[in-house]
């Protein structure tokens, strides 16, 4: 029965070519986006899981809140004390392990000298913690002497080529030796973090590098990423409750008497909800998100459905060619259920078909979804059988939901009345076939909407006025060993005429703002503690003036005024904090923040420090000294950027010459901000234009099909004069009518989608109405194109011959 089924089904398919071709070639589409997304939404959901013991491990985070409550800092790094006592504290740890980035990093081995970012201090329990293939060396000893480190396979290759780097010394910083223990196979690319060298974590303790006391006592510095091994099916919560004790009993002495629990709060992250659900403010490397899962979920079964409701479509619209042969099979003994599974098979073996085709494209357009999405998928994470058991058994539920309202539809066909040629496409099949084709444009216009408003916003973040100028401004690292003669450095590049000015600090535009030492400001009697949260940036006397930062009030540091190195330069949204009523009055005002006391100076107009996601915060710039400056910005003409980098660079080599010279230009920086945003649009805009592709192709099989069954009506229309406009206007309205309602539909369900979207930006555009216009008109002129060629084409056919014709 089964093979008989196959036979006619493979038999029909080749009569009605055209409408076979359609519904095979929308299926295969549709089902190469599914293929493609549903590969991104996998490795998505894949991070972590590949660790032996996922499920039991945790990561510590830090949040930290103003007087009023208020969360104001969340951190995924803890200080260094946390790890020090949580073994005594809560003794139902398994494991414990911290890493530590170090920032950029200068190593040199030989005559090679390399600027390395993924460096971090890791300790001997990392292996428990983490699945890592070690190739080289014992995981259990190789982290255990100070400076002793281990590298990736690249890393060694790097450095030492085809030597063996075993006991090999690199010279890190030009400050200590390490030597090479152990070497390991990268972490894989759905790991939330990917240290390329780890250095032993005992050699933070030596005195040069942090020091043993650092390690018990500095409870300020934020940047130990602290991960927790606890015992299968431990209630977690039970630990949480306990965190507030624990806070309030080792760091009582950190708050001056105030009770720590109440300004700061520990929480426990599950390892493998970190690269989807974290989202604090110092991740390791960038994060996905979940709401990027759900909105491509929903785009992958929005193109799938339009392309089973062409099937639909397009078969219950060629009913009437097999009315006569459904009313013979049923004179002859056929059953409804036999009649149901033959239509069955039909759309069945059409999604087979598709999905075998569908696998080959994916060959093809994978890479290209690797470029857009900066990820490494591969087709392997489908060769489970937990995916593949689905992606089989997919053409038969893809199959029945696109074939059964065609079968029940055809088989419900009364046979005397279709022998008679009484039977008419009529009725509520064509009530419901409209539904259907308002349903893929309304799926489609929504999809045009989101690519609209996520271009407008992009170009909005783009062109926003950022309050500082970021064209043409180089950055490097700044290195300690720079010290006592930077201002020699500084004089050296100033000399060149295309360089405009050399500043340093602690933070960049671009980074996160999340340094804070509290502040006071003068109350009636006494300085009283500032309660909303000032964050700050060590800043020397040419920041300002190198970032084209404009002041509304007083002025920048100095070098003619020797005290301005305890004195305060703040932001209007700082001023605002304080509560103060005018920039002008904030001026002269007494002022302490963290230890230093001085004046405030000046105030500057609020800019952009962080990304348009982030509101300006209230700012701080201070002058304590250059053991806080991390980064030199250097502002250059747009007349001779060569002569410029030129100077740069031999200057560097002059005063560090042990240190790579590596820089980059702030607007790359700016650019990255927005990266996963930018790839969102581009994967938007692509998968619009597939969507109403396979809509247009429906509609396009749908419209030749009502035509073909007009050709009578046209001839006899033209004999008593129609022109073609007329005919075609009337062949088309119908068609249209229909896109115009999905336009109604689809604007509210795509300002709602939108503006929620939007909601992740502090500063956004506001969705114009003309974007749902122009939306609609785009759709109602391609639907108009589709229709229109065939409505043409048969407004231009010989009368006569289509009269002739039976």
């Amino acid at each position: 029965m089964l093979r008989n089924h196959l036979k006619i089904a493979w038999r029909n398919l080749m009569k009605y070519k055209f409408i076979s071709f359609i519904n095979l070639f929308g299926l295969t589409v549709g089902l190469t986006c599914c293929l493609l997304i549903l590969i991104y939404i996998l490795n998505e959901l894949s991070y972590d899981k590949y660790n032996k013991n996922a499920d039991q491990v945790y990561r510590v985070t830090r949040t930290f809140y103003n007087g009023n409550g208020d969360a104001t800092l969340n951190l995924s790094a803890v200080a260094p004390p946390f790890g020090y006592y949580f073994p005594t504290d809560f003794p139902e740890i398994k494991k414990m392990t911290r890493l530590l980035n170090t920032g950029n990093t200068s190593l040199r081995y030989k005559d090679k000298l390399i600027n390395e970012h993924d460096v971090y201090f890791a300790d001997e329990n990392l292996f428990d913690v983490f699945t890592v293939n070690v190739l080289k060396g014992n995981p259990k000893t190789a982290l255990n002497d100070p400076f002793s480190v281990m590298l990736t396979e690249e890393t060694a290759k790097k450095y030492f080529g085809d030597e063996d780097p075993i006991n090999k010394v690199i010279r890190a910083n030009n400050q200590f030796d390490v030597k090479v223990t152990g070497i390991y196979k990268a972490f894989p690319s759905n790991a939330h973090i990917h240290p390329n060298i780890l250095v032993s974590f005992n050699t933070l303790k030596d005195s040069s590098v942090y020091g043993e006391e650092g390690l018990r006592t500095n409870w300020g510095n934020n940047s130990f990423f602290t991960y927790l091994l606890l015992p299968k099916n431990y209630n977690i919560e039970s630990m949480k409750a306990r965190f507030p004790a624990f806070l309030d009993k080792h760091m009582a002495n950190d708050y001056g008497g105030m009770q720590p629990s109440k300004l700061t709060k520990l929480d426990l992250q599950k390892l493998t909800d970190i690269h989807l659900y974290s989202h604090t403010d110092d991740e390791a490397e960038p994060n996905g998100d979940i709401k990027r899962v759900y909105i491509f979920s929903a785009i992958a079964l929005f193109i799938l459905l339009i392309a089973c409701i062409n099937y639909m479509n397009l078969s219950t619209a060629r009913s009437a060619l097999r009315a006569k042969e459904i009313g013979i099979r049923k004179v002859v003994g056929a059953r409804k259920k036999e009649l149901i599974a033959q239509f069955l098979s039909e759309s069945v073996l059409i999604t087979w078909s598709a999905i075998i085709i569908a696998f080959v494209l994916l060959y093809v357009t994978l890479p290209w979804l690797n470029k857009i999405s900066a990820q490494t998928l591969s087709i392997n994470i489908l060769m489970k059988w937990k995916v593949l058991v689905p992606l089989f058994l997919s053409p038969f539920i893809i199959g029945i939901i696109s074939g059964i309202y065609p079968a029940l539809f055809m088989s419900s066909f009364q046979p005397v009345k279709t022998l008679k040629g009484l039977f008419k496409t009529g009725g509520s099949n064509i009530s419901f076939r409209k539904v259907l084709v308002v349903t893929q444009f309304a799926i489609s216009i929504i999809l045009i909407i989101a690519t609209m408003v996520v271009f407008q916003q992009m170009r909005y973040v783009q062109k926003a006025s950022l309050g500082y100028d970021k064209e043409h401004i180089l950055t490097l690292p700044y290195y300690s060993q720079l010290n006592d003669q930077y201002e020699s450095f500084r004089t050296s590049l100033m000399q060149n005429s295309n360089i405009k000015d050399v500043g340093c600090s602690s933070r960049i535009p671009t980074g996160r703002l999340l340094d804070d030492m509290g502040a006071s400001a003068p109350g009636s009697d006494s300085m009283v503690p500032v309660k909303a949260e000032i964050r700050f940036v060590a800043a020397d006397y040419d920041f300002i003036p190198t970032y084209g930062i404009h002041m509304v009030a007083g002025r920048n540091f100095s070098r003619d005024y020797g005290t301005d190195t305890s004195n305060f330069v703040l932001n209007e949204a700082a001023i605002k904090a304080i509560g103060w009523k005018s920039s002008q009055e904030a001026v002269g005002k007494n002022f302490k923040y963290g230890s230093i006391s001085g004046h405030v100076i000046g105030v500057m107009k609020d800019f952009h420090f962080e990304s348009l996601h982030q509101e300006i915060k209230p700012l701080i710039l201070i002058m304590p000294g250059q053991f806080l400056y991390t980064n030199i910005s250097i502002k250059i003409s747009s007349q001779n950027i060569s002569s410029a980098l030129a100077t740069i660079k031999d200057t560097w080599q002059k005063y560090l010459p042990q240190f790579p010279y590596q820089y980059t230009f702030l607007d790359e920086n700016f650019s990255k901000l927005y990266e996963s945003e930018q790839r969102q649009q581009t994967i938007f805009s692509v998968f619009a234009c597939i969507a109403i592709f396979i809509a247009c192709l429906g509609l396009f099989g749908l419209s030749a099909f009502a035509i073909s069954q007009r050709v009578k009506e046209i001839g006899v229309r033209k004999v008593l004069g129609a022109d073609v406009t007329t005919i075609v206007a009337l062949l088309s309205k119908d068609f249209l009518q229909l896109v115009i309602m999905a336009a109604i539909i689809a604007c509210p369900v795509a300002w709602y989608a939108m503006h929620s979207w939007l909601q992740d930006f502090a500063y956004r555009i506001n969705i114009k109405w003309w974007v749902f216009l122009l939306a609609a008109l785009a759709a109602l002129l391609i639907a108009l194109l589709t229709v229109s060629f065939q409505a043409i084409k048969a407004a231009l056919a010989n009368p006569a011959k289509s009269l002739r014709t039976e």
